[in-house]
């Protein structure tokens, strides 16, 4: 029985990737139709209606990702090779080109998750003063400040690595 606490997960990025090995195993081209909106990265120039159809076949793409939250591949679109980021919800169908057998689905909403995380954090600058009065530091101080750190010191925000030329090995 399902934790009440865990949300429940979408049937639609395992949908996606049967018919994605479907049409894999039966020599057809997997497309994919998806709703362009400002969280999906497609070539613009190629969007119509705010649609766009992809070929998600081995010869189309380079590092073909199907996640539960996101599609991401490289494609070449008109000789240039192009990032595509695909969030699942933004998928309308996956479907074979040769006979348009697939998985339609119903149009869905932004998920809130996929508007936070696109929101970027306010960065607030960490800024120092400097007395432009004060006189420079001696020069063997700043020789030192220059030098390179000791690799067998760990620095604070740092873990410490392994020392070079041994082997570590993690059971």
């Amino acid at each position: 029985m399902p934790s009440s606490t865990m949300p429940e997960l979408s049937t639609k990025p395992y949908l996606i990737r049967a018919i994605y090995e479907w049409c894999a195993d039966s020599s057809f081209t997997p497309y994919l139709n998806v709703k362009v909106d400002q969280h999906t990265r497609v070539p613009l120039e190629y969007v119509k209606n705010g649609e766009i159809v992809l070929s998600m076949s081995q010869q189309a793409t380079r590092n073909l990702t199907i996640g539960n939250e996101l599609i991401q591949f490289s494609a070449r679109f008109n000789g240039v090779s192009r990032e595509i980021t695909v969030p699942i919800y933004a998928v309308q169908s996956v479907f074979a080109r040769e006979n348009g057998r697939g998985v339609f689905f119903q149009p869905e909403a932004v998920p809130e998750r996929a508007i936070i995380q696109t929101q970027a954090p306010a960065v607030t600058p960490n800024l120092q003063s400097v007395s432009l009065t004060s006189a420079p530091p001696p020069l063997s101080q700043v020789q030192n400040s220059l030098a390179e750190p000791d690799p067998e010191t760990p620095s604070p925000d740092k873990p410490k690595a392994p020392p070079r030329g041994k082997l570590r090995i993690i059971k």
